[in-house]
């Protein structure tokens, strides 16, 4: 098993001028450990990392992008058991309802992993925090009526977008690392 550092401080230590730079000189465990902080997935990050050096974040985003579309469904489910086992609070969204649009998100999430054997996962990137209580609601519900073949589908997808955003943010310097897009309620 790959040794692997708290996500949050492994991507926080790429917050500098040379991110990019950093990551393609990293040595191909701590590469790895890095990239598994972006996509749960161990073949994912070491596919990515075998294929260094990326001239620009575009050449990482493309690499990141294949590596997400040639998931097989044992990695698939890799990544998603990762997703599943870092807790993360609910969106900080207060006001009239907020309490009942917690409880149901709560049940509404609790219904999806028991029909599909995972957690949630959806890529929030780019919407204002009042938004993302709503679209996370909004999101499980239309997803629960899918087909289970279906839905790895849209997960995979979601997965893809997801460790997009954080590559980004991995190789960005000075981009913000609170906005990591992945949601597992409390």
């Amino acid at each position: 098993m790959c040794p692997r550092a708290p996500k949050e401080s492994t991507l926080s230590s790429f917050s500098t001028t040379d991110s990019l730079d950093r990551l393609n000189r990293l040595a191909a465990d701590a590469a790895e450990a890095a990239l598994l902080s972006c996509c749960g997935s161990r073949r994912w990050a070491r596919l990515i990392a075998d294929h260094r050096p990326y001239p620009d974040l575009d050449a990482l985003l493309a690499a990141g992008d294949e590596a997400s579309y040639d998931l097989t469904p044992a990695d698939l489910a890799e990544a998603l058991a990762d997703e599943s086992m870092t807790g993360h609070p609910p969106p900080a969204e207060t006001g009239v309802g907020s309490l009942a649009a917690h409880t149901a998100l709560r049940a509404a999430h609790a219904a999806y992993e028991q029909r599909f054997g995972h957690a949630f996962v959806i890529c929030l990137d780019g919407l204002a925090p009042d938004e993302t209580l709503d679209r996370l609601l909004t999101g499980i519900r239309d997803r629960l009526g899918n087909e289970p073949e279906e839905e790895r589908v849209n997960a995979a997808e979601e997965l893809r977008r997801i460790a997009r955003g954080r590559l980004t943010r991995l190789a960005t310097p000075g981009a913000p690392m609170s906005d990591i897009s992945r949601f597992r309620p409390a």
